[in-house]
């Protein structure tokens, strides 16, 4: 065998670490990254209010947050610098064709993540050091860079979805690279209005769900109402928007990536009038075992009950996507979706009605594991959003299996991650719990003054 033979015999062998630590990576580091977007406006909500209603308890939350942002920020920023490293290392394919092109967004990227890191510094340092009002505004660029930060991430990532801002010559080298336009693809906007909701929602629910254990457990005072009723209203006001921007999105994928919503779907072959498929398995070329709403692709991609709707049979099955993953996933995340747009009209109703949260247990139940429920439908998301790219790295353009690094022993990257990520894994959460261990403590006088909602009911 040649050197060139060896290369795509390397090459290939590390597709299958590159992408598995590829996946952990960023699936482990999405859900910092959702924190790092939508927690810093929660703690800036609660100090505002404490300001303003002299209320020493929500004064007293909103430092417990900031102590838990200033960490989850820490521990992001580690695995951030880690999958920054990993697109040079595991796709040099990718990274030294197109760089180019989509490598501007994570240069302003990085501009963003170095003013964040600088005024998480200054706003926790300046607790109780600063006016109140100065300390706020020291807030405010936190709040900016981390949805402009999720901007470039994300714009990068729709481009890789859909390419543009370039052409290739004779050779097949990129040229006329026009970063701008790359950036403002077709899939920028609703990917990154669906990645912001999605973070405001992990992160209200899984704030909320910590509350939530602790009240199941008996303590009803002020400081776990309101740690509670913040991000949980957050969360409920984001979900209803979350659905319309579904439907945005994927009739962007219909348009753009067929191939993708065909295996979203499991439809298996071109036609009109298609039914809409929730459930199955894909077993021997089609989905068995779905239930079927008829009609219901067609009308929600086309708005019209015949529309066609293209299938998987459009491109030859070697460039299909894993359709059993792509599927499962999509339907886990519009499954556990549905299911918190029901607890938040849930709240809704409750509040337009008694001004109060449930008192059903039932409801702080499902509140409790609505954080660990929105982490899981924004896994699935990501994983519908990459696999279903699947065979393509760079959309219709560039093969996966084609931007792998060929180096040796890729695969013990894979391991190394593995381990640094479970340190920090285990490390966030002993700290995480410390810090909430602090507040478990008698109600004080003032949280007895604080009016709230009607105790649960069997409380009284």
């Amino acid at each position: 065998m040649d050197g060139a033979g060896y290369v795509l015999a390397d090459a290939a062998a590390n597709l299958y670490p590159a992408r598995m630590q590829m996946a952990l990576s960023l699936g482990w580091h999405i859900v910092f990254a959702c924190f790092g977007i939508a927690f810093p406006a929660l703690v800036l909500f609660a100090e505002w209010r404490s300001h303003r209603d002299g209320d020493v308890v929500l004064r007293d939350l909103a430092h417990t947050w900031a102590k838990a942002m200033g960490l989850l920020f820490a521990a992001g920023a580690v695995s951030g610098t880690v999958l920054s490293f990993e697109m040079g290392v595991l796709w040099p394919g990718l990274m030294d064709r197109f760089g180019a092109v989509f490598g501007f967004p994570f240069v302003l990227e990085g501009f963003a993540f170095f003013i964040e890191a600088i005024f998480v510094g200054v706003y926790l340092y300046g607790w109780d050091r600063l006016p109140p009002r100065v300390h706020m505004l020291t807030a405010l660029p936190i709040v900016a860079s981390g949805l402009a930060g999720a901007f470039f991430v994300v714009s990068a990532n729709a481009w890789m979805n859909h390419p543009q801002g370039f052409r290739l010559d004779a050779a097949g080298r990129v040229v006329d690279a026009d970063p701008i336009d790359g950036m403002f693809n077709p899939g920028t906007a609703p990917q990154v209005v669906h990645m912001l909701l999605a973070a405001y929602m992990v992160t209200g629910f899984t704030v909320a769900s910590v509350y939530a254990i602790g009240m199941l457990r008996g303590r009803r005072d002020s400081y776990h109402r309101l740690g509670l009723m913040i991000p949980l209203t957050a969360a409920a006001v984001a979900a209803p928007v979350q659905v319309a921007v579904g439907d945005w999105i994927a009739n962007v994928v219909a348009d753009h990536q067929p191939v993708k919503l065909a295996a979203m779907e499991g439809l298996a072959r071109t036609h009109s009038g298609v039914p809409l498929s929730l459930g199955g398995v894909w077993i021997d070329g089609e989905l068995r075992g779905a239930l079927h709403v008829p009609y219901g692709l067609s009308l929600l991609v086309t708005h019209d009950p015949n529309g066609t709707v293209t299938g998987l049979d459009s491109v030859p099955p070697e460039l299909w996507p894993p359709v059993n993953i792509v599927h499962l996933a999509y339907n886990l995340m519009i499954g556990i979706g549905t299911a918190l747009l029901l607890l938040a009209v849930w709240l809704g109703l409750s509040w337009w009605r008694r001004r109060r949260i449930p008192r059903s247990r039932w409801f702080l139940r499902a509140v409790a594991v609505s954080g660990v429920a929105a982490v899981l439908a924004m896994e699935a998301g990501w994983t519908t959003t990459e696999v279903g790219r699947q065979p393509w790295i760079v959309y219709e353009v560039v093969r996966t299996a084609e931007a792998v690094s060929p180096a040796p022993g890729l695969q013990f990257g894979f391991y190394a991650v593995l381990v640094v990520y479970t340190v920090l894994t285990v490390a966030t959460v002993v700290v995480l719990r410390r810090l909430a261990g602090r507040h478990d403590r008698p109600v004080a006088p003032q949280e007895v003054a604080t009016p709230g909602p009607e105790p649960l009911v069997g409380e009284r």
